[in-house]
Formats: structure tokens, sequence, C-alpha cells
């Protein structure tokens, strides 16, 4: 279970950093994915406004969310819930992601996010597997007590 817990608590503050990062500079965002792209023969990031209240609104949202349940995770280990809900929320993103990749053009962007959040879906899948085996769980509500 410390694997696990670690594992949550390591994904709590990544997603939070990385929220912090779209809702303060979401133009650094840009910047560097374009960087990353030129180097790799490929566009970084699709045209848009990256600084606008909406894109800015739903990433933050997203990253805020998954912030959360990744905590939950941390500080309830043993309910399966919040990593199934944390393994949705970034397989959906992955899956989005390749979709957007084969359907709107060769993004850096969309490959990253994709290969990112499709690694952290299945990492948190198998995460959850760990602890439902009941390896070194606790009870239900354990951690808060």
């Amino acid at each position: 279970m410390r694997l696990y817990r670690t594992a949550a608590l390591a994904f709590a503050i990544s997603f939070a950093a990385v929220g912090a990062v779209f809702l303060l500079s979401p133009g650094a965002v840009s910047s560097l994915l374009d960087w990353l792209g030129e180097a790799a023969g490929m566009r970084g990031m699709p045209a848009g406004d990256l600084a606008s209240g909406l894109f800015r609104a739903l990433a933050v949202a997203y990253m805020y969310v998954v912030t959360w349940v990744a905590w939950m995770m941390y500080r309830r280990p043993a309910e399966t819930v919040w990593p199934s809900l944390l393994a949705h929320a970034k397989l959906a993103s992955a899956a989005v992601s390749f979709l957007l990749l084969a359907l709107h053009g060769r993004y850096l962007a969309y490959v990253l996010n994709g290969v990112v959040d499709g690694a952290i879906g299945i990492a948190v899948l198998l995460l959850r597997r760990s602890a439902a085996s009941g390896r070194g769980s606790s009870p239900v509500g354990g951690a808060d007590r």
C-alpha cells in the first residue's frame, strides 16, 4: 500500500502543478510544446488562443478534478472508486488526444498527452488492482482516522 499511496500523492502534486501552469502561464505550455515539436520535426500545438478564458477554465477545472481524485486515492487507499475515476479520466483524455491526432493532424501536444495520460491511466489501473487485492489495505476510510 505504500507504493499506492506514494504514487497517488505524486500524481496529486503533479496534477496541481500542471493546473497552476495552465492557470498562470498558459503561453509557457504552448512555447515549450512548439519548441519540442520543432526539435521532433512536427508542429507543437494547434493554433488557438491558449490564454482565453475557456481554455484556461476547462484545463484548470480538469486538473483540479484529477488532483482531487488522486488526493482521495492517497487519503482513502482502500476505496477503489478513486483509482477507477482517475483511470477513466486519464484514459479518456488519452483516447481523445489520439483521435485528434488522427483527425486534426500531427501535433506533438496530442502525442505527448495521449502517451502520458494513457500511461497514467494504465498505471492507476494496476495500482487499483493491487489495492483491490487487499495487499496492505486498511478499512474503508481508515486513512482518514
